[in-house]
């Protein structure tokens, strides 16, 4: 299982989703299970990765969400129950991780 969170330094919600992430997989039983940081540098570099915004989550190369258009370096927002944010909620990411596997 490889687990991937792609980002560009410029997104302000990466880290809150790096930190979801982390608590979602302890709580699926994975506690500290590798998640490779993939920063995407520049247009080119998100063309090339399909990447649909920061932060996008991946499991094994699929979307854990539902997936976006390639729009390059630019903020992902997520439909919460609180409302759009820039990143998915640790129990959405739970949902992910469970469904996913």
């Amino acid at each position: 299982m490889t687990i991937e969170l792609l980002y560009f330094e410029g997104c302000p919600s990466w880290t809150v989703a790096r930190d979801n992430l982390a608590q979602a997989l302890e709580l699926v039983g994975v506690p500290g299970r590798p998640v490779e940081l993939v920063e995407v540098l520049t247009d080119e570099h998100a063309a090339a990765l399909a990447f649909p915004g920061s932060p996008t989550l991946r499991l094994d190369g699929r979307d854990l969400f539902e997936p976006q258009e390639a729009s390059g370096l630019a903020c992902r927002l997520y439909p919460t129950p609180q409302g759009l944010v820039g990143a998915p909620t640790v129990g959405q990411l739970v949902d992910a991780l469970t469904n996913a596997g």
